[in-house]
Order: C-alpha cells, then sequence, then structure tokens
C-alpha cells in the first residue's frame, strides 16, 4: 500500500474540507479521534460480528470495505494532524493465530482511546497496525484498500461539493 500517496491525498481533502467549514485555525483532533470512534462502530455494525442474538448475516464485502476505508481517510487525517506519516507499519498478512473479529474490534477502540490520552507516534502506529489486522482479518489486501480508498476519496470531494 503506498501509504505517501494515501498521505498526499488525504491532506489535500483535509485542506479542502477545513478550508470549505472556516476550520482550518481549530484544533480537530478531538472531533477526528471520535469520527474514527463512529467509523469503527459503523464498521462493526455491518459485520454483525458481535450480534450473537441475531441470525442475519453480514453485508456485502463491498459495504464493509467501504466503511472500512471510512476509517482509514480519519486514521490518515490523525497522522497528518500530528505529523506521524513516518510511523506507519507495513500491511502484512496475518497468521491463523489472530483472534476473532470481537476482539479485534475491542483491539482497535483500546488503541484509538489510548492514542486520545498520548499522541505519540507510537500510539498512532499502533492504531494504524491494530486497524490494519482487523483489515486483514476482514479479507482485505493492501491492494483491496488502496483502491476503495482512492474511490472513497472522489466521493467525499462529490459530496463536498453538493453540500455535504
Amino acid at each position: 500500500m503506498n501509504t505517501e500517496k494515501l498521505f498526499e491525498m488525504q491532506a489535500a481533502l483535509d485542506r479542502h474540507i477545513e478550508s470549505k467549514h472556516e476550520v482550518t485555525k481549530k484544533n480537530l483532533v478531538e472531533r477526528k479521534i471520535l469520527a474514527l470512534l463512529v467509523e469503527v462502530g459503523e464498521l462493526a455494525n455491518e459485520t454483525r460480528c458481535f450480534k450473537f442474538w441475531s441470525v442475519k448475516g453480514s453485508s456485502a464485502a463491498e459495504t464493509i470495505l467501504e466503511e472500512y476505508v471510512d476509517g482509514i481517510h480519519f486514521i490518515l487525517s490523525l497522522g497528518i494532524e500530528g505529523c506521524f506519516q513516518g510511523t506507519v507499519p507495513a500491511w502484512h498478512p496475518e497468521d491463523s493465530s489472530s483472534p476473532d473479529l470481537t476482539v479485534q474490534f475491542l483491539a482497535v477502540y483500546e488503541t484509538i482511546t489510548a492514542y486520545r490520552i498520548e499522541q505519540t507516534p507510537n500510539t498512532y502506529y499502533k492504531i494504524c497496525a491494530e486497524y490494519f489486522k482487523l483489515g486483514q482479518l476482514l479479507g482485505f489486501t493492501a491492494k483491496d484498500v488502496e483502491t476503495a480508498y482512492f474511490e472513497k476519496n472522489k466521493v467525499n470531494y462529490q459530496r463536498q461539493k453538493q453540500g455535504y
């Protein structure tokens, strides 16, 4: 995954949104952290991995990937805010001892919460690592995520043009 390209695209999108909404001089880290937590919740809801009381299956893989990429947007944005672009782990396939999805979602939440308390390169790296691991558990490749990010980035610009 070409994270350098993704960071460039995200920085441009962030500048566009922040300028349009006149928030260029505001600290948006807390809002972006909350937005990321919400996106992770929306992703979990689409997988339905925690819904032991329901027999309904998960959403389509395309829907889950789109929700996953929404989280990538906010993770990149937080990395830009903290100047942590150089602290992103590589995307490596995990071994079969990975936890189940529910456990991995909780790990992602924990790292985001830790980052809110201590915004360091190490805590940012952990968000990326746990979120990438989640993506792998969902069956995505780095190429899947990169391609979906490019598509969603276009959608996000279009939404801004339409007054989203």
